[in-house]
C-alpha cells in the first residue's frame, strides 16, 4: 500500500465515526467486521482482502457482546486495524493469510474498549440532567444529550482510527522486514488469530447452549465433516448446513405456534352450570 492520501484518511474517519454511533445508537449492525473491513478495504484499495479481514474477524466477535456496563474488546476499531495491518503488509486474501493481521490488531480493539468506556464514564454524570429534561417534558434536551453522546463516542472511534491508519501502515512496513527475519514469530501470531475464532464461539455456545441444544450441535458437526469430505459438496458445505439448519428452525417455529394456538383454544371453554365452572 502506498502512502495514505488525506482524503483516505477523511474517509476513515467518517466510516469510524459511522460505526461508533452505530454500534449504541443506531443499532443496524453496520459496525460489525463483515460491513466495515470491506468498507475499509476499498478506501485502501483492497476490497478483496477487506471481505476475507472482516468474514474472519466476524467469526472472532460472534460471542463477544458488551453485557451492562461491560465492554469487550471493540469490534469496530480491532476490524478497521486488521484490514490496514493485512493491506499494509501485503498479505494474501485467503482466511490463512490474515492471522497475523489480526493478532496484531487485538490492541487496537482493547484501545476501542477504552473509549467506550470513557464515554460511558463521562455521560453518566449527564444522567441526572436528562431526568431532569424528562420531569419536564423537554424534548429538545434529552435529544441534545444523546446527540452530544454520539458526537463524543464517534470523534473518539474517529481520532483513534486514523492514528492507526498512519501508524499502522508505518508500523506495516517494518513488521514486514521483521517478518523476514523472525518468521517464527509471524507464524505465532497468525496461529493466535486463528484460534481467536474458536474462542468466539466458545463464548456465544457458553452463553446460549442449553441440554436439548447439543444433539443440533452434533449432527452440525457431523453434517459438516461428511459434506467436505465429498468433493461435490465441499465447496457448499456452509451453505448445505445452513439450509438444514433453517429447516430445522422453520419445522420448530411452526410446531410451536401449533402447540401454543391449541393450548390457547380451550383457554374460552365454559362448562355447565352444574359442574359450578
Amino acid at each position: 500500500m502506498g502512502d495514505i492520501t488525506i482524503i483516505q484518511a477523511l474517509l476513515v474517519f467518517v466510516v469510524a465515526f459511522i460505526m461508533g454511533i452505530d454500534q449504541f445508537s443506531f443499532l443496524e449492525s453496520l459496525y460489525q467486521p463483515i460491513v466495515t473491513c470491506p468498507i475499509i478495504g476499498a478506501i485502501l484499495g483492497n476490497f478483496e482482502l477487506g471481505i476475507v479481514v472482516g468474514g474472519a474477524y466476524q467469526l472472532i466477535q460472534i460471542g463477544s457482546m458488551p453485557i451492562g456496563g461491560a465492554q469487550p474488546p471493540n469490534a469496530i476499531l480491532g476490524g478497521i486495524m486488521a484490514t490496514i495491518f493485512a493491506v499494509s503488509l501485503d498479505m494474501e486474501a485467503t482466511a490463512d493469510g490474515v492471522g497475523a493481521a489480526m493478532g496484531l490488531a487485538i490492541p487496537f480493539a482493547v484501545f476501542g474498549q477504552y473509549a467506550v468506556t470513557l464515554t460511558f464514564t463521562f455521560m453518566s454524570g449527564m444522567m441526572a440532567k436528562a431526568d431532569k429534561y424528562a420531569e419536564e417534558a423537554n424534548v429538545k434536551g434529552i435529544r441534545n444529550i444523546n446527540f452530544l453522546e454520539m458526537a463524543v463516542l464517534g470523534c473518539l472511534f474517529g481520532v483513534l482510527a486514523v492514528a492507526g491508519l498512519y501508524g499502522g501502515t508505518a508500523l506495516g512496513e517494518t513488521l514486514k522486514d521483521f517478518s523476514y527475519q523472525f518468521s517464527w514469530v509471524m507464524a505465532g501470531l497468525d496461529a493466535a488469530g486463528g484460534a481467536m475464532k474458536f474462542v468466539g464461539f466458545a463464548i456465544l455456545m457458553k452463553v446460549m447452549m442449553s441440554g436439548e441444544m447439543w444433539g443440533f450441535l452434533l449432527a452440525g458437526f457431523a453434517m459438516a465433516l461428511i459434506c467436505a469430505a465429498n468433493a461435490t459438496t465441499a465447496g457448499a458445505t456452509l451453505l448445505l448446513c445452513a439450509f438444514v439448519g433453517a429447516a430445522i428452525a422453520i419445522y420448530d417455529f411452526t410446531t410451536q405456534t401449533k402447540i401454543k394456538q391449541n393450548a390457547g383454544a380451550g383457554a374460552g371453554f365454559v362448562g355447565g352450570d352444574q359442574d359450578g365452572i
